[in-house]
């Protein structure tokens, strides 16, 4: 559901996608499988729609399914409903915008939203008269581009601090609200064979995604990724794992190798989303918590980085059809899809209200409510740009965190990275 993971393993294959793009969406004005509902004329009533996305687990396919089947019936239409894997799933719009077949509805992870965007292939949402009353600016950052609207979520998702209730009683530590006490509180429960802290630093997006809370609370941008604020956030990193309250081996784990850690009792406390709840759920043994996560020193407002899916309507030709996919779009985006979202998926409902209303119907999720709250897209300052700055971060972190270089000199190199041919 769209971690970084979710939020950084679903975007790599979205580099591919730009040039295209371009020239298929431009010619998109032929109405090739579209107007009639049976992808067979260009007139007449619409009656069905396509939808694509990457839920291919049966169980979340399912359960897209039956809400594309009940928006479906509010729009007068049927939804076709095709789910491919996570990293196919760009590579099979840019195969479809090429041959003009692109689906009516499309989902796609929301740093996605503004590279396909800028190509064409996407239909602004302003003009289908959509409500976006209510969203954090965060949200609607995540689906906007050049100013105009082009996606939008019904929950979203981000990541906070989560630890192990029994190891903090037993060792007498408080849940960490700062980078001293996390570091206090870390070294304080490593023991043989556990560790204090887990996180993800492995070599990908996932690792860039887990870093920008500390980078970005701290006053840090991913546009000046050379400047104190940013080294100090990497510093803590290093004196996490030097002090050894981190294994090393976290140069090489995923979020899915931290959560297993964690489950198994060997690290006290990781960095991780809400997208690893439910498997958390199934150990009844284990007593943990969420917590946001620390900033450098009280009164620094919290920002971590938006994680989750947002609808789009692509441009197919058929304004018809665009109005349908619209329709639907706004139906799953409505309050009461949202809050069936968010407690299906243990992610936060994209409009405020409704965020509160479900965090009063779900305090264990507060903690998540609160991170989204200020949450902020990975796309909001550079765009389509983003995936180099990633890219210079966990460059950096594999580099800090090995000791090939200092975090001044790595967060340089991830600058000239950043800014390679801008």
């Amino acid at each position: 559901m769209g971690s970084a993971a979710g939020p950084a393993t679903r975007r790599t294959a979205a580099l591919l996608v730009t040039a295209a793009l371009v020239g298929a969406a431009t010619g998109c004005g032929t109405e090739t499988g579209s107007g009639d509902g049976t992808g067979t004329g260009t007139g007449g009533k619409v009656t069905t729609i396509t939808a694509l996305d990457y839920y291919t687990d049966s169980t979340e396919h399912a359960q897209w399914g039956e809400r594309l089947d009940a928006c479906g019936r509010t729009a007068g239409v049927q939804v076709e409903h095709r789910s491919v894997p996570a990293p196919q799933l760009v590579p099979t719009v840019l195969r479809q915008a090429s041959a003009r077949t692109l689906p009516d509805l499309l989902m796609l992870d929301n740093p996605d939203v503004q590279r396909i965007a800028q190509t064409g292939a996407l239909t602004p949402l302003e003009q289908y008269g959509i409500d976006t009353d209510g969203y954090t600016e965060g949200i609607l950052a995540a689906g906007t581009h050049e100013d105009r609207l082009y996606g939008l979520a019904p929950a979203v998702n981000t990541v906070v601090l989560f630890y192990n209730k029994d190891m903090l009683d037993e060792a007498g530590v408080a849940v960490p609200r700062t980078w001293d006490e996390l570091k206090k509180a870390a070294a304080e429960l490593t023991r043989p064979g556990r560790y204090g802290l887990a996180l993800d630093a492995d070599p990908t997006f996932e690792s860039s995604f887990q870093f920008l809370p500390f980078l970005w609370s701290n006053g840090g941008t991913e546009t000046e990724l050379d400047s104190p604020q940013a080294a100090q956030a990497l510093q803590l990193w290093v004196d996490l794992l030097e002090s050894g309250s981190m294994s090393k081996s976290v140069l090489t784990w995923n979020q899915a190798d931290v959560h297993d850690r964690f489950a198994a009792g060997k690290a006290a406390m990781m960095v991780n989303g809400p997208w690893r709840i439910a498997d958390l759920n199934k150990n009844k043994d284990l007593r943990w918590g969420m917590a946001p996560l620390p900033v450098r020193q009280e009164g620094q407002t919290l920002v971590t980085p938006l994680g989750g899916e947002m609808w789009t309507v692509p441009q197919t030709g058929s304004e018809a059809r665009q109005e349908k996919a619209a329709r639907v779009l706004a139906c799953l985006n409505g309050p009461d899809n949202m809050l069936k979202v968010a407690g299906q998926y243990f992610t936060v409902p994209s409009r405020t209200t409704v965020a509160a209303e479900y965090a009063e119907q779900a305090p264990s999720m507060n903690a998540l409510v609160d991170s989204v709250a200020t949450a902020r897209s990975r796309t909001g300052r550079l765009g389509a740009r983003w995936p180099k700055a990633a890219t210079g971060i966990y460059t950096a972190i594999q580099s800090a965190l090995t000791g090939e270089e200092t975090p001044e000199e790595a967060l340089e190199r991830a600058q000239r990275i950043a800014t390679a041919g801008s």
